[in-house]
């Protein structure tokens, strides 16, 4: 488990402090075990991090600390972030979303330099070959040079913020602007929340400093290809947000809409309502309302403040917060056959307690539409799945079948009788793809086709 989380930047005409906080809450989503905020006050840059929520954790001393009009924030599933250096390229805050798949090598060559840590952390590696470059752009560069993984990278100054985006644009990351304010956030929604407008998405390999003056693009790395992670379209990103030009919400609603026209095509298909696994499965359920014209139903009560159970950092821990977060609402689900949409199936453990207690708690039938292809590969790239082991689709099939034609089917049989479902169904790759509305050659989707988008050296 390496990294799922956020970043949030901000030039402003005032104390930024503020918009910082409201910005990488809106980010919480994104990962709720740590957060920071760094900002620039002359010279200095002044630090908090801590562990935990961002509406928990910070003092109104710690908000008055942080003066300055340019800052950046972080909220994380692994470590602390920002982190503060001083270098020969001057003193910087940094922080980012990513992982770093030569990491051990990097730091066993770096070590061999003379070069010390505190941490283990991706940030401090990273920072710290950043802090031998000429300067911050050049550090940046030489740093891209040398990593294989991705990354969305903010490094604050005394003067601004500098914004690098990975070459293969793998994390999303968005530029925007308003009321003499200028900001980057991983997500849309951070920047529109905020009453501001949204300028672009930040290029794969770009290099931008956000100054006074705006946005100015330094350098652009070179890339080979582009390969945007699917998964934040299907499951990460806030369903309100936009990423590289594409609603998540309409990505969500399509996704629902093909399983809906694959249970046409295989003959049709009878139930009394559709309903979401909350909170991840709405934007899908209502397109297998629209094509279906099936009743939308509610058939779970959500605990508006439990965490997201996927973006928690133990097995045990997620499935505690699951339990926590949803309860089945009896009225609604007795003697009903249920279709019910949620986003993927990862361990399996989470979707086989809620079709138990839909059916304890009444339902005739539990038919289970899944948006995303069966996921077969762990994630190298920043969402939390490490091992194939704890991957139930790799579970339903045996040695030598993962190529068979029949791979779907015998998967989601399998995966129905082991979580107790009626019948279960997955969107195929074809479908999802199409659902997001990019070439497959600009998604990355190794997490289900195995096709490696960077290559280890």
């Amino acid at each position: 488990m390496k990294d799922n989380c956020g970043v949030f930047g901000i030039y402003s005409n005032r104390e930024c402090v503020d918009e910082i906080y409201l910005g990488i809450d809106f980010l919480q989503h994104r990962g709720q075990q740590y957060c920071g905020i760094a900002t620039a006050d002359g010279e200095k840059i002044n630090l908090v991090t801590h562990r935990g929520k961002v509406g928990d954790r910070f003092t109104g001393a710690e908000i008055q600390f942080l003066s300055g009009n340019i800052g950046i924030g972080h909220v994380s599933l692994k470590d602390r972030q920002p982190i503060r250096l001083e270098t020969k390229v001057g003193s910087f805050a940094s922080c980012f979303s990513g992982n770093i798949i030569n990491a051990d090598k990097l730091f066993s060559d770096l070590k061999m330099k003379g070069h010390s840590f505190s941490t283990d952390s991706h940030i401090e590696l990273i920072s710290k070959i950043i802090g031998e470059g000429r300067d911050l752009t050049d550090g940046i560069s030489l740093m891209a040079e040398r990593i294989r993984g991705t990354f969305s990278l903010l490094i604050l100054n005394s003067h601004g913020i500098y914004v690098a985006r990975g070459p293969y644009g793998i994390k999303p990351l968005i530029l925007g602007s308003g009321n003499g304010k200028f900001v980057v956030a991983s997500e849309s929604q951070a920047i529109e929340s905020l009453g501001m407008e949204i300028e672009r998405d930040v290029k794969p390999g770009e290099i931008v400093l956000i100054d006074k003056r705006g946005f100015s693009t330094l350098k652009q790395i070179p890339t080979t290809r582009v390969a945007h992670c699917a998964f934040e379209w299907a499951y990460i990103a806030s369903i309100g947000s936009k990423i590289d030009g594409i609603y998540v919400k309409q990505v969500r609603n399509n996704l629902g809409e093909k399983l809906a026209e694959r249970d046409e095509r295989e003959g049709g298909f009878s139930a009394d309502c559709v309903a979401p696994v909350p909170m991840s499965g709405i934007g899908h359920a209502l397109g297998y309302h629209k094509r279906s014209k099936m009743q939308y139903q509610n058939v779970f009560l959500y605990n508006r403040y439990a965490d997201r159970s996927y973006t928690l950092a133990t097995q045990e821990a997620r499935d505690k917060m699951a339990k926590r977060k949803i309860s089945v609402i009896r009225e609604a689900v007795q003697g009903k056959r249920i279709v019910l949409c949620d986003d993927s199936i990862v361990r399996g453990t989470q979707i086989r307690d809620k079709v138990r207690d839909l059916k304890k708690g009444g339902a005739k039938e539990v038919h289970v539409r899944v948006a995303c292809p069966p996921l077969m590969h762990p994630c190298r790239y920043g969402v939390s799945t490490r091992t194939y082991q704890e991957l139930a689709a790799r579970r339903f099939i045996k040695k030598g079948e993962i190529d068979s034609i029949d791979r779907l089917k015998m998967i989601e049989e399998k995966a129905a009788r082991f979580i107790g479902a009626d019948s279960l169904k997955y969107n195929s790759l074809d479908d999802f793809v199409d659902a997001i509305g990019l070439p497959k050659e600009k998604l990355c989707l190794e997490c289900w086709d195995g096709a490696a988008v960077i290559k280890e050296k």
